[in-house]
């Protein structure tokens, strides 16, 4: 009986999730960012440099200011070619998933978190985000099919009503 009720509870946080767009990616303050930015400003080392643009990196696309999150994409972006270690590599992948999906191009956010996956295929953080990108897709699918769905009947009404019309006429 017990295990019946968690998974009927995780069923229903499920759909409440669902229509409620929540999307368990954590955000980041404005805050944050510019203490990011200070510490790259401030750092002193080649190797501090580093790591601090990718706190800084991981700060902009978990911003909620769109210009942030673009400005963290196109740092990712232009450090990525570069990139010879598998882990930095993983970790520059999953950021600009990230980017992707809060900017809202799902599609190309599921192919990096794919390609994220390829080079790390157990890391859990990669395959929640591909999850949750794959849930929203599946919402945003479900909406456009329910405004197309209303779409249909609104011009069958219409239609319909028109015929109705022309035939008390005659």
């Amino acid at each position: 009986m017990a295990k019946l009720e968690a998974k009927l509870g995780m069923m229903i946080d499920s759909i409440s999730n669902f229509f409620s767009g929540k999307d368990q990616l954590p955000w980041c303050d404005s805050d944050i960012v510019a203490a990011c930015e200070r510490e790259v400003a401030e750092a002193g080392s080649d190797e501090f440099v580093k790591e601090s643009l990718l706190r800084l990196s991981w700060a902009l696309v978990h911003s909620r200011r769109p210009q942030d999150v673009q400005r963290g994409i196109a740092m990712l972006e232009a450090s990525l070619p570069g990139t010879t270690d598998p882990m930095l590599q993983r970790e520059r992948l999953y950021l600009l998933a990230v980017g992707y999906y809060r900017s809202g191009d799902y599609s190309r956010s599921r192919d990096l978190a794919d390609r994220c996956l390829s080079v790390a295929p157990d890391w859990r953080q990669a395959v929640t985000l591909k999850k949750i990108i794959e849930d929203r897709i599946t919402k945003d699918g479900v909406i456009g099919l329910g405004i197309a769905a209303t779409a249909a009947g609104l011009v069958a009404g219409g239609i319909a009503a028109v015929a109705a019309s022309a035939s008390r006429k005659k």
